[in-house]
């Protein structure tokens, strides 16, 4: 946020000079009177940044913001005031200096929505659509406490779709850290002292052997050549369109994270179209934002499908069916729900029922995945204690003898 040198009066007409910071002159002004001065000319600082290189807005930011937007709105306090007061109390520079160029804009005549849309970075389409949509309507309270709500579900969907990419990522790191450790430095410190017998080695010493000199030999190429196929991946994924949608739909299909990163999807899916239909956007409006929701091209790619099937007349719940991303007890409860109108509260029972099942799911996989590690460390040890040891148990038994 600038910065800016003012001189100005206070009540008694002493002179008062300072420097404080603000968004512009305006907001400097509507400052120093909330403090009981009247700003008479001020000066930029030289140097000062224009723009704030503070933390980056995060969605416990969002989640903050669109609850006191809620209390303002449902304690009456006017909105320009209550932007005024958000402005002072949030600890992110970033996010204050966002938020002072939203009250400017409101204050020359634009609506919040509008003032968000300024912002895209920070505000998406789909978050101004919503809050536009609570102006038309006058449902301003509601459609922010389901914002605000959404995003706090968000925000723990993230945090579990990480913990779900990052265990099994963190595995293959460790794995593969002690397999180079075992074959580049203990296994042939352990073959030097077996090659000292003099003894005719059983095949899996040798299979062993020639392991660890191909570690010894080559390693800069097995640890080269999949960082440099991963790299080769990442670009092409997002240069190329075709790329991405296979790479997305590979995703949705990997034995083991595939399921879970499908009902993550469904379920985002789920509560941001209820949230969008119960804000009052038509079905096809808010399928057409939901594509963005998604994250996905290979699902996005579905959802038009459904789109133009509704625009053609389908249901909504025989479009989603032709789909087949649904199970049948999800289809029944959509076509419950669009029967008896409460299609809203359908698609968030969908979204709990996803949500409850990815949780379950996470807790068995994490479960799984560490005794599948310790099972895979333990047979490799197992291999090598044998490979090592099956030389000096043939010694010490031609020695019985």
């Amino acid at each position: 946020m600038p910065a800016f040198k003012y001189f100005a009066v206070d009540q008694t007409g002493a002179h008062i000079r300072g420097r404080m910071d603000a968004a512009n002159e305006n907001d400097l002004e509507q400052r120093l009177r909330r403090m009981g001065l009247d700003l008479v000319n001020s000066r930029a600082k030289s140097g000062a940044p224009l723009i704030s290189l503070g933390k980056r807005i995060s969605r416990q930011d969002l989640i903050n913001f669109c609850f006191h937007l809620e209390q303002i709105a449902h304690s009456g306090i006017p909105l320009l005031e209550g932007l005024a007061d958000l402005a002072e109390s949030t600890d992110n520079k970033r996010f204050r200096e966002v938020i002072s160029a939203m009250h400017e804009d409101m204050e020359g005549g634009k609506l919040l929505s509008q003032a968000m849309e300024q912002h895209p970075a920070v505000f998406d389409h789909l978050f101004a659509s919503l809050i536009r949509t609570g102006e038309q309507t006058g449902n301003m309270q509601e459609v922010l406490r389901d914002l605000a709500t959404t995003q706090r579900w968000q925000d723990e969907l993230v945090s579990k779709t990480k913990l779900l990419l990052m265990y099994p990522a963190m595995v293959l790191v460790v794995v593969t850290g002690v397999i180079f450790f075992l074959m580049l430095y203990l296994v042939p410190k352990l073959v030097s002292f077996i090659a000292t017998m003099n003894q005719t080695l059983p095949l899996q010493t040798k299979i062993l052997i020639g392991v660890s000199n191909i570690f010894a030999s080559y390693w800069p190429f097995l640890l080269g050549l999949p960082l440099l196929a991963l790299f080769a991946a990442m670009t092409a994924v997002k240069s190329n369109a075709n790329a991405r949608l296979y790479w997305d739909y590979l995703k949705l299909n990997l034995p083991l994270i595939g399921p879970a990163l499908q009902q993550l999807l469904m379920a985002r899916f789920a509560n941001y179209l209820a949230l969008l239909y119960r804000s009052g956007i038509t079905i096809l409006d808010a399928l057409a934002a939901c594509e963005g929701v998604v994250a996905n091209r290979y699902v996005a790619n579905a959802l038009q499908r459904a789109a133009q099937q509704v625009s053609a007349g389908e249901s909504l719940t025989e479009s989603l069916r032709n789909l087949g991303l649904f199970p049948p007890l999800v289809i029944r409860m959509l076509r419950i729900g669009e029967t008896t109108g409460a299609l809203d509260e359908a698609l968030l029972n969908v979204g709990h029922y996803y949500q409850r099942s990815v949780a379950e799911w996470i807790e068995r996989a994490l479960k799984l995945l560490q005794v599948g590690l310790t099972l895979f460390l333990a047979s490799i040890l197992a291999f090598i204690i044998f490979a090592v040891l099956s030389p000096i148990y043939d010694i010490l038994g031609k020695l019985s003898y």
